[in-house]
Protein backbone atom coordinates (compact mmCIF):
# COMPACT_ATOMS: atom_id res chain seq x y z
CA UNK A 1 0.00 0.00 0.00
CA UNK A 2 1.54 2.82 -0.99
CA UNK A 3 1.99 5.93 1.25
CA UNK A 4 2.55 9.69 0.92
CA UNK A 5 2.88 11.86 3.89
CA UNK A 6 0.76 15.47 3.51
CA UNK A 7 2.08 17.87 5.99
CA UNK A 8 3.00 21.04 7.36
CA UNK A 9 5.76 19.75 9.09
CA UNK A 10 8.30 20.85 6.49
CA UNK A 11 11.81 20.54 8.92
CA UNK A 12 14.29 18.19 7.29
CA UNK A 13 14.05 16.05 9.98
CA UNK A 14 10.63 15.42 9.49
CA UNK A 15 11.09 14.65 5.86
CA UNK A 16 13.75 12.34 6.48
CA UNK A 17 12.00 10.24 9.07
CA UNK A 18 9.17 10.16 7.35
CA UNK A 19 10.72 8.65 4.13
CA UNK A 20 13.01 6.43 6.35
CA UNK A 21 9.65 4.80 8.28
CA UNK A 22 8.19 3.87 5.05
CA UNK A 23 6.20 6.36 3.16
CA UNK A 24 6.76 6.38 -0.62
CA UNK A 25 6.75 10.26 -0.43
CA UNK A 26 6.40 13.95 1.14
CA UNK A 27 4.89 16.48 0.42
CA UNK A 28 4.97 19.85 2.49
CA UNK A 29 1.94 22.10 2.91
CA UNK A 30 1.09 24.48 0.83
CA UNK A 31 1.25 22.22 -1.86
CA UNK A 32 -0.74 22.68 -5.51
CA UNK A 33 -2.96 20.61 -6.94
CA UNK A 34 -1.45 19.50 -10.06
CA UNK A 35 2.02 18.84 -8.61
CA UNK A 36 0.31 16.51 -5.73
CA UNK A 37 -1.92 14.44 -8.53
CA UNK A 38 1.20 14.00 -10.57
CA UNK A 39 3.16 12.78 -7.12
CA UNK A 40 0.21 10.47 -6.46
CA UNK A 41 0.61 8.89 -10.23
CA UNK A 42 3.90 8.42 -10.00
CA UNK A 43 3.51 6.20 -6.47
CA UNK A 44 0.61 4.40 -7.76
CA UNK A 45 3.18 3.68 -11.12
CA UNK A 46 5.89 2.22 -8.54
CA UNK A 47 3.66 0.35 -6.45
CA UNK A 48 1.78 -1.54 -9.68
CA UNK A 49 5.41 -2.36 -11.13
CA UNK A 50 5.99 -3.74 -7.73
CA UNK A 51 2.71 -5.45 -7.84
CA UNK A 52 3.03 -6.87 -10.71
CA UNK A 53 5.83 -9.38 -9.78
CA UNK A 54 3.94 -10.33 -6.78
CA UNK A 55 1.04 -11.28 -9.13
CA UNK A 56 -1.00 -8.17 -9.54
CA UNK A 57 -2.33 -7.12 -13.00
CA UNK A 58 -2.49 -3.31 -14.12
CA UNK A 59 -6.15 -3.33 -13.80
CA UNK A 60 -6.11 -4.68 -9.88
CA UNK A 61 -6.73 -8.17 -10.03
CA UNK A 62 -4.42 -10.55 -7.96
CA UNK A 63 -4.74 -14.13 -9.18
CA UNK A 64 -3.48 -16.81 -6.67
CA UNK A 65 -4.77 -20.86 -7.91
CA UNK A 66 -8.24 -20.56 -8.55
CA UNK A 67 -8.85 -17.68 -6.51
CA UNK A 68 -9.48 -13.77 -7.94
CA UNK A 69 -8.91 -10.96 -6.27
CA UNK A 70 -10.00 -7.46 -7.32
CA UNK A 71 -8.45 -5.32 -5.59
CA UNK A 72 -10.11 -1.95 -6.76
CA UNK A 73 -13.70 -3.58 -5.81
CA UNK A 74 -12.42 -5.65 -2.72
CA UNK A 75 -13.92 -8.35 -4.40
CA UNK A 76 -12.94 -12.23 -3.96
CA UNK A 77 -14.04 -15.20 -6.20
CA UNK A 78 -13.45 -18.97 -7.12
CA UNK A 79 -12.75 -19.53 -10.53
CA UNK A 80 -14.44 -23.07 -11.62
CA UNK A 81 -12.14 -24.93 -13.45
CA UNK A 82 -14.44 -26.91 -15.10
CA UNK A 83 -16.97 -23.67 -16.06
CA UNK A 84 -14.80 -21.36 -16.10
CA UNK A 85 -17.37 -19.60 -13.93
CA UNK A 86 -16.79 -16.88 -10.96
CA UNK A 87 -18.60 -17.70 -7.42
CA UNK A 88 -18.15 -14.81 -5.45
CA UNK A 89 -16.29 -15.50 -1.84
CA UNK A 90 -17.73 -13.40 1.03
CA UNK A 91 -14.97 -12.17 3.60
CA UNK A 92 -14.45 -9.75 6.58
CA UNK A 93 -12.46 -6.77 6.46
CA UNK A 94 -9.68 -8.65 8.48
CA UNK A 95 -10.11 -11.67 6.55
CA UNK A 96 -9.49 -9.59 3.24
CA UNK A 97 -6.74 -7.99 4.82
CA UNK A 98 -5.69 -11.32 6.00
CA UNK A 99 -5.84 -12.67 2.54
CA UNK A 100 -4.06 -9.53 1.00
CA UNK A 101 -1.14 -9.43 3.21
CA UNK A 102 -0.15 -13.18 2.17
CA UNK A 103 -0.69 -12.13 -1.76
CA UNK A 104 1.51 -9.58 -1.22
CA UNK A 105 3.87 -11.60 0.95
CA UNK A 106 4.30 -14.70 -1.64
CA UNK A 107 6.76 -16.97 -0.87
CA UNK A 108 7.95 -15.54 2.36
CA UNK A 109 7.29 -17.21 5.54
CA UNK A 110 4.88 -15.14 7.49
CA UNK A 111 5.44 -15.53 11.62
CA UNK A 112 2.18 -15.05 13.56
CA UNK A 113 3.79 -11.88 14.85
CA UNK A 114 3.94 -10.52 11.45
CA UNK A 115 0.74 -11.27 10.87
CA UNK A 116 -0.49 -9.86 14.35
CA UNK A 117 1.62 -6.71 13.56
CA UNK A 118 -0.66 -6.46 10.60
CA UNK A 119 -3.85 -7.28 12.00
CA UNK A 120 -4.59 -4.09 14.24
CA UNK A 121 -7.93 -3.02 13.45
CA UNK A 122 -8.93 0.41 12.41
CA UNK A 123 -10.25 1.26 15.50
CA UNK A 124 -7.02 0.72 17.78
CA UNK A 125 -7.86 -3.10 19.08
CA UNK A 126 -5.94 -5.92 18.54
CA UNK A 127 -5.99 -8.96 17.44
CA UNK A 128 -4.43 -11.69 19.43
CA UNK A 129 -3.27 -14.75 18.93
CA UNK A 130 -6.01 -16.99 19.20
CA UNK A 131 -8.07 -14.34 17.08
CA UNK A 132 -5.58 -14.77 14.31
CA UNK A 133 -5.48 -18.70 14.49
CA UNK A 134 -9.74 -18.25 14.50
CA UNK A 135 -9.19 -15.96 11.06
CA UNK A 136 -6.91 -18.02 9.21
CA UNK A 137 -9.41 -21.03 9.69
CA UNK A 138 -12.19 -19.02 8.62
CA UNK A 139 -10.06 -18.04 5.71
CA UNK A 140 -9.24 -21.56 4.29
CA UNK A 141 -12.82 -22.90 4.74
CA UNK A 142 -13.19 -19.91 2.43
CA UNK A 143 -10.91 -20.16 0.16
CA UNK A 144 -9.57 -23.59 -0.13
CA UNK A 145 -11.00 -26.45 -1.97
CA UNK A 146 -10.02 -28.79 0.75
CA UNK A 147 -9.36 -26.26 4.08
CA UNK A 148 -8.30 -29.60 6.01
CA UNK A 149 -5.37 -29.89 3.57
CA UNK A 150 -4.72 -26.26 2.77
CA UNK A 151 -3.04 -25.66 -0.85
CA UNK A 152 -2.81 -21.76 -0.85
CA UNK A 153 -2.19 -20.85 2.67
CA UNK A 154 0.11 -23.49 4.22
CA UNK A 155 1.61 -24.16 7.71
CA UNK A 156 5.43 -24.13 8.41
CA UNK A 157 5.30 -25.52 11.82
CA UNK A 158 7.11 -23.65 14.15
CA UNK A 159 7.69 -20.58 12.34
CA UNK A 160 3.97 -19.14 10.80
CA UNK A 161 2.85 -19.66 7.82
CA UNK A 162 2.92 -19.14 3.84
CA UNK A 163 1.48 -18.39 0.68
CA UNK A 164 3.25 -20.58 -2.60
CA UNK A 165 4.93 -17.93 -5.24
CA UNK A 166 2.84 -20.05 -7.69
CA UNK A 167 0.33 -18.17 -9.48
CA UNK A 168 -2.36 -20.04 -11.72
Amino acid sequence: MPVIFLTAADAEVNVVMGLEIGADDYICKPFRINELMARIKTVLRRSRRGNDAAGTSIDGVIEVQNIRIYTKEAKVARLHADTGEEETIELTALEYRLLLTFCMNRGIVLSRGNLLQDMWDVSGDFVNDNTLTVYIKRLRDKIEEDPSEPKLIKTVRGLGYIMEKQSR
